[in-house]
This record gives structure tokens, C-alpha cells and sequence, in this order.
């Protein structure tokens, strides 16, 4: 009946977000009386399924956007391949400012070290615009394992080498690179199994199939308040705001521990200097709005809009991190 419950959540959810767009679509004029950019609808693609941070991020801009600028703005969800599938759309399209991005650390810092081959540049191929906001991310085990806090599960995976396994919402995301970590820094031998979306994995991990989970914290914040699942630690350095009973993995003998899901809005190489301005300053605007923040804080993100610059030195220093990550663990995909 739980994991019943779970997947009802899901769909409700999935089915509002497809609805808001649907009537979105049909409220708002389709062409700017001002003759300037915009004069057509707008689409932000999302890489992953609906109803995830990415997704929850889209559709806030989707809302505010079409108000302030009077033409659609269509969220499209290209789930696959870590976020290649979607993020190799939009490097493809014109730099015209109809076809955005919703970048994650996934897509920008860690597949091109990742995979052997891709078919864009991660960096050279987009257009930064802003960096949109981060949550942390979060160890929730199967009740049924028994333990309560990080030393256990360490000495419960040693016991059991290859035994627990963990899954992820795919290979390549923060998710999966902050198993990664957790294995390089304990020296346990768990098993990854990923998986398309949260709405695979969750119920997965209900149920047991798999042992543990590393989520986004504002995806999983409703099952581990419903006592669902157990909370271990956030990958953060610092404890969230949104749930500041869940202590850190470096309070639990993991110094040094940081893992953060980060999401930014971006464009295909080449951008008109004014164009990008102009979204900055739109972006700006939408996440600095006081009942936004409200909004997004109490789901466990955490707005933090800036420059272009800014998000490009981080993009620069997340991709030598996850880098080394990588290399170290000897992951690599075809």
C-alpha cells in the first residue's frame, strides 16, 4: 500500500505539471506587440522526468516568464542518456533565445569526463546565463536495514561487501557521483544500480530492492517526513534549512564530504551578448521574488541567482572535482 501511495503521489504530481503547461499554453497571447525578442514561444528543456528539482525549476520560470513577456513558455521534458539526449537538443539549436536550458552539474561537470564519447561540448557548446538554484543531496536507506546513522551503515556494507546496494536517478548525475565519493572514502563495496527517474527508484527503495538511495533532498523531503524512508545524512557541508534534524555526512566521520545537486539556465553557444543580459536579468528577477524563495526553500532548493561569469568559474571547478572523482574510481561509459 506504500509504494501504491508513493506512485500515486508521482502521478498527481505529473499530471498537474502537464496540465499547468497544457492551460499556459492557451491563456497567453502568442506574439510580443512590441516587435522585439520575444516574438515567438519560448521552450526551456528539462533532461529529466517531470516533477524533480529541474523540472520544479522550469515551470517557475515557465510561469513568471509568461506574464512578464507575453509569449508561451513551453517546458519539454528530454529525459536520457545522464541528461545528454536534452542537453545535445539545445546545443544544437540557434542562439536565439526560443530554445533554453536547464543545466545540472550532471550535464556540465561530469559527463565529459565521464563519457568517452559525446556528441557536444559540455562547456564550448552553451551560453551561460544564470545559475538558478542547488539542493543538497541525501542518504535515505530501507527501514528494514536496520540502521539509523552513517557509522552503522558503513559497518553493516563492510560486513557485507557487495551486498547493499545503492541506486541513483541515473549514471553520471551528482546523485551517482556522490556514491561514488561515499565509496572512495570509506572503502565499502556496494553495488550501483541506476535507474531512468525518481519514480522508478523510490518505490525500489520502499520495498527493499535496493538498500540505500542518494536523492535530491527536495525530492525524497516527503517520504522521509512521512516516515517512509530513513534519512541518514545530506552531502552538503552545512545541514539544510529544509530539514535541519538530518546532520551532515561530515559530522558522521566524513570531513570534507560535499556532494551538491546544482541547476543553472543555459543557451546554446553563441548568444547575442544582449540576449543573455536580458534573460540574466529575467531569471534574476523571477528567483528574487519573495514568494518564490518561500516556495523553493520550503521544497528544499535554495535560490541563488548570479552572472554569467560566476556560473562559469563554477562549472570550471566542478568539472576538475568530479574529474578527479572519476578517474579515481576508473568509471567510464561508452
Amino acid at each position: 500500500m506504500k509504494i501504491a501511495s508513493v506512485v500515486v503521489k508521482y502521478l498527481v504530481m505529473l499530471l498537474f505539471c502537464l496540465s499547468f503547461n497544457s492551460t499556459a499554453q492557451t491563456q497567453v497571447p502568442t506574439s510580443n506587440p512590441n516587435g522585439t525578442w520575444p516574438k515567438q514561444a519560448i521552450r526551456i528543456v528539462v533532461t529529466f522526468t517531470p516533477g524533480g528539482a529541474p523540472d520544479i525549476l522550469a515551470r517557475v520560470l515557465a510561469e513568471s516568464w509568461q506574464k512578464t513577456l507575453g509569449v508561451p513558455v513551453l517546458v519539454e521534458n528530454r529525459p536520457g542518456y545522464g541528461g545528454n539526449i536534452g542537453a545535445d537538443l539545445v546545443a544544437k539549436s540557434d542562439p536565439d533565445g526560443y530554445t533554453l536550458l536547464i543545466g545540472t552539474v550532471g550535464i556540465h561537470a561530469i559527463n565529459g569526463a565521464l563519457y568517452d564519447k559525446m556528441s557536444f561540448h559540455p562547456i564550448h557548446d552553451f551560453t551561460p546565463i544564470s545559475f538558478l538554484a542547488s539542493t543538497p543531496n541525501v542518504l535515505v536507506v530501507n527501514k528494514k536495514l536496520g540502521v539509523v546513522n552513517l557509522h552503522e551503515l558503513i559497518e553493516l556494507a563492510k560486513a557485507k561487501p557487495n551486498e547493499l546496494t545503492f541506486g541513483s536517478s541515473g549514471v553520471g548525475t551528482s546523485l551517482h557521483m556522490s556514491g561514488e565519493l561515499f565509496k572512495e572514502m570509506t572503502g565499502v563495496h556496494i553495488r550501483h544500480i541506476p535507474y531512468k527517474g525518481r519514480a522508478q527508484s523510490l518505490p525500489d527503495l520502499i520495498s527493499g530492492r535496493i538498500s540505500m538511495l542518494f536523492d535530491n533532498l527536495s525530492s525524497s523531503l516527503p517520504l522521509i517526513k512521512a516516515g517512509e524512508v530513513q534519512a541518514l545524512a545530506v552531502t552538503t557541508l552545512k545541514r539544510s534549512p529544509a530539514a535541519p534534524e538530518i546532520p551532515t555526512m561530515a559530522e558522521q566521520g566524513l570531513p570534507g564530504f560535499e556532494a551538491t545537486s546544482w541547476f543553472s539556465l543555459m543557451a546554446p553557444a553563441n548568444l547575442p551578448p544582449a540576449l543573455q543580459k536580458r534573460l540574466n536579468t529575467l531569471t534574476r528577477q523571477t528567483l528574487n521574488q519573495a514568494e518564490v524563495r518561500k516556495k523553493l526553500l520550503a521544497s528544499g532548493l535554495e535560490p541563488a541567482p548570479g552572472s554569467p561569469q560566476e556560473l562559469s568559474r563554477l562549472i570550471q571547478s566542478e568539472s576538475n572535482k568530479w574529474g578527479r572523482v572519476i578517474y579515481r574510481s576508473g568509471a567510464k561509459l561508452e
